[in-house]
């Protein structure tokens, strides 16, 4: 089956088509995203104002089409913290939903981190360890740690850097003062929540999940994307505190020339840069590695779970095939009716029309600050 994954961030709407049977990596067979920050459009009282309400809706149609055009089957659509945090975020769920049909899942903060997690640990294995997972969205920062699948703990807290550079950093380049402020900000927000991961046990890994890290890691020296997911691409905080220095006297448009460095998340850059930062000072890491694997990829891992169990999925073309005709030989030599494994499997969900199928399995509720089991 071909399944569709609607995921309107902070910083950009991005749908992305996977192929799916049991056991398939969550691999892009094809994507369709575009730039929009919905935080640039929240009003003074916290409102996503009617021309974000029109972007977000004129995007959600057009990824539609754009399922509907590459036939998928299944359809999920969520939202994060741009959304969440909006004051009228119901109100624009409900808008979206009335002219689109299609239906907004909300993730929590605490959701968005454990399903982050979920995706880092299918990513590492067992064989990693304790992971501590850091997150840096444009509206939020998600932190979770544990070592099963789902975090022990996980957590979200107000530190995007789209959030962060609309609120401290106003002009361009930044001041002094405005970025000594926004160092003691983050901090203190940031104590208080470190001094609970802190108490769970030290984790034998750091991982980066999120474009901010990818582009700061890229910027001091780790392998372009174009390099593929497989190579190993480390953060050292010593390089961090060093271009976190050297892009804080920058101009938007000199950022722009730095590797791996795009026009929608120049003028972020920074307040990124101190809140990675500062995360790797307080929770005491010199390195952090860069994971491929994120928010959309955990939601599409648990997705396929559940249809291995809810229903009969084809295989992938190359599996059962020798397997099964070594069956036969083994049935005639032993005198057993050989029974042909040919029955149709049952039809997956259709995709005729701009309606979400059913939503995945609910994400374990957070019990008091971790997960529930």
């Amino acid at each position: 089956m071909r399944l569709g994954v609607l995921d309107i961030g902070s910083n950009t709407v991005h749908l992305l088509l996977v192929d799916a049977h049991p056991g398939a990596r969550p691999v892009a067979f094809a994507s369709h995203k575009r730039p929009l920050s919905l935080v640039q459009y929240l009003d003074g009282d916290g409102n996503i104002n009617d021309a974000g309400q029109h972007e977000l809706i004129e995007f959600v149609l057009e990824a539609w089409e754009f399922a509907a055009s590459h036939k998928a089957e299944d359809l999920l659509a969520f939202c994060t913290s741009a959304i969440r945090e909006a004051t009228n975020g119901p109100e624009v769920l409900a808008r979206v939903k009335h002219e689109t049909t299609v239906t907004l899942q909300e993730l929590t903060g605490s959701e968005e981190a454990s399903m982050t997690f979920f995706a880092v640990r299918r990513w590492y294995g067992w064989g990693a360890g304790p992971i501590l997972d850091l997150d840096i969205g444009g509206g939020s920062f998600e932190m979770a740690y544990g070592t099963d699948e789902l975090p022990e703990f996980a957590t979200s807290v107000p530190l995007g850097a789209s959030r962060l550079t609309r609120d401290w950093l106003h002009d361009d380049p930044p001041t002094a003062k405005s970025v000594k402020e926004l160092r003691r900000y983050i901090r203190s927000t940031l104590k208080p929540v470190v001094r609970n991961f802190h108490e769970l046990g030290r984790a034998n890994l750091v991982a980066g999940t999120s474009k901010t890290f990818r582009s700061l890691a890229r910027i001091a020296g780790a392998a372009p994307s174009a390099a593929g997911p497989y190579v190993k691409r480390e953060l050292h905080a010593a390089d961090l505190g060093l271009w976190a220095q050297r892009i804080s006297a920058m101009t938007v448009e000199d950022r722009l020339y730095l590797p791996g460095v795009s026009d929608a998340r120049a003028r972020q850059l920074l307040a990124g840069a101190l809140v990675a930062e500062a995360a790797l000072e307080l929770f005491e890491f010199p390195t952090m590695e860069i994971c491929p694997w994120a928010l959309r990829e955990g939601l599409i891992l648990r997705r396929l779970d559940q249809l291995v169990f809810e229903e009969a999925l084809d295989p992938a073309p190359h599996v059962g095939k020798r397997k099964k005709d070594k069956s036969k030989k083994k049935a005639a030599k032993d005198g057993a009716k050989t029974v042909a494994n040919d029955e149709p499997h049952p039809g997956i969900r259709e995709f005729p029309v701009p309606v979400n199928t059913p939503s995945p399995a609910p994400i374990p509720a957070p019990v008091a600050g971790g997960l529930a089991s």
